[in-house]
């Protein structure tokens, strides 16, 4: 078995997971901006981390996300991958814009969001998001599994 302190971070940083969400996860440090906090939100919904998930929502949503719900879902989904494709901060607000593929019951999704942030006590917190529409993902039997795994979907995730 693969010990995660030398696993590539699940938030697709290129780092290993020791050196890059864990830390946070562990709280032995705090979120740089917002782009560090989503990334190490993603890598805690990879990982079952519901309690972090909840922690990190600002104080004013974390009653409508409870750790259950946030736990559910997690543990219904296999998230295989995010893509940032920006972020900005400046004071105590930042945006990032992103997509994480995941497999929710088998099927092949993509949430493309952009995220809000705020500061609270000098920590970032996820505020809320706008969620953009996007195209349904059709994955063939024989098409490559986009988990990366270089196998089949119908030997990967399609069982």
């Amino acid at each position: 078995m693969t010990s995660l302190n030398t696993t590539l971070c699940f938030c697709s940083s290129g780092h290993n997971y020791a050196d890059c969400c864990e830390p946070l996860h562990l709280s032995v440090k705090q979120a740089d901006s917002p782009e560090q906090l989503m990334r190490s939100r993603f890598s805690a919904y990879v990982i079952k981390n519901a309690e972090y998930v909840y922690q990190t929502y600002a104080k004013e949503k974390q009653a409508e996300n409870p750790v259950k719900e946030i736990n559910d879902f997690a543990n219904s989904c296999r998230f295989i991958n995010l893509d940032v494709i920006g972020s900005s901060h400046d004071g105590d607000t930042g945006t990032v814009e992103f997509k994480a593929q995941y497999f929710y019951q088998n099927l092949f999704c993509e949430l493309h969001e952009k995220s809000q942030f705020i500061k609270e006590n000098t920590q970032w917190r996820y505020l809320d998001g706008t969620i953009y529409p996007v195209e349904d993902i059709k994955v063939g039997r024989n098409d490559d599994c986009p988990c990366g795994s270089n196998k089949k979907y119908k030997k990967c995730h399609s069982v």
